[in-house]
């Protein structure tokens, strides 16, 4: 058992005050570990949170490295972590151990994959959802169930945002919320419509809010519902999740798919160019016409039966009927497929 020291006493002296945490949980807090995947607007606030706390162990896991439009809504992060070229996570883990230096926090720069997200999540107490697309969460999803942990989906995009905590045995997992992922082109990213830097913090200040609820043992106090909020129009609501009676593969029957690799996306780099195809496991329609209507504004855009092609300053992705992209002008793999999620949106 942690011995909560003077120094913790008087760090944490007003959070202990309350009655819902205490010094017994204190001491629970920095027992406890917790996975923070995605360290951008959510997860840096989700890290800073944590840290702040006092949770005695934070990994941190990204793939990204930091750049200038970021700085609107990732709160960790300033001009100087740009001119050095570090990794989010990287960054992120450098400030909050100046917050914080009792605290462990493991930077890992990493893309979540089905081959790395198990080694994430598996020795944690809980799991943060910092991600900006779907596919990641049906990672989380699969490797949670696996190794039964709690996690806290979170998201933010525009002015809206939702957080929602899935428990074991305790209702519908993420994956009975969407069964498959979202046809390329089919839902809007921040990279396409935006994002209030209001909004993650909100969010992840939720999200932050059940995490030490449930890291100190209060579980009645625990919000089981799906929260959303529309900032601008100052709504907030909360919407009861109820099981299928349709057996979900994940939950129900214990079959990852995305874990084991049958569902996903693979990337890899073509031989003889400078460039990276990302292929959707399974079959993907593109919506040629919304995605079209929403990469306008940030390029060139044209598209026909058979493909769509987006060029941008810093970019060209043409996208198939299949889902299938090319990304030129790229070699990394993990990029690619952050570059597909970021303007396709799965």
């Amino acid at each position: 058992m942690v011995t909560v020291h003077p120094d913790a006493l008087r760090r944490y002296s007003r959070q202990m005050l309350l009655p819902e945490i205490g010094v017994e949980g204190q001491r629970r807090l920095l027992e406890a570990r917790v996975a923070v995947i995605g360290v951008g607007a959510l997860g840096t606030a989700l890290a800073s949170g944590m840290v702040r706390a006092g949770v005695g162990y934070v990994r941190l896991v990204d793939r990204d490295f930091i750049e200038t439009h970021n700085l609107h809504r990732q709160v960790l992060f300033d001009e100087d972590d740009i001119a050095a070229h570090l990794p989010k996570a990287v960054a992120a883990a450098e400030k909050l151990r100046r917050v914080n230096r009792h605290v462990t926090i493991d930077p890992v720069v990493a893309d979540v994959a089905s081959d790395n997200v198990e080694a994430f999540v598996a020795d944690c107490d809980l799991v943060l959802d910092g991600g900006d697309n779907f596919e990641v969460r049906m990672l989380v999803n699969d490797a949670c169930l696996k190794h039964r942990r709690p996690w806290i989906y979170g998201a933010a995009i525009g002015v809206h945002g939702m957080t929602k905590l899935f428990l074991l045995d305790d209702g519908p997992c993420f994956r009975c919320m969407l069964t498959d992922l979202p046809a390329p082109g089919a839902i809007d990213t921040c990279d396409t419509v935006g994002v209030l830097g209001t909004v993650p913090q909100i969010v992840a200040a939720w999200q932050v809010t059940e995490a030490l609820k449930l890291l100190t043992g209060q579980t009645g106090a625990l919000c089981r519902d799906l929260r959303y909020i529309d900032v601008w129009r100052g709504v907030s609501e909360r919407v009861g999740l109820v099981k299928d009676e349709v057996r979900c593969r994940a939950c129900d029957d214990g079959t990852y798919d995305f874990l084991e690799g049958r569902q996903g996306t693979t990337s890899a780099a073509l031989c003889g160019r400078d460039a990276v195809q990302v292929k959707p496991r399974g079959v993907q329609v593109p919506d040629f016409v919304s995605l079209e209507r929403r990469l306008a504004p940030l390029g060139d855009v044209v598209h026909n039966e058979y493909l769509l092609r987006f060029r941008s300053a810093d970019i060209e992705l043409t996208l198939f009927r299949d889902g299938r992209a090319i990304i030129k002008g790229i070699s990394d793999a993990g990029a690619a497929r952050g570059l597909y999620a970021r303007y396709v949106g799965t």
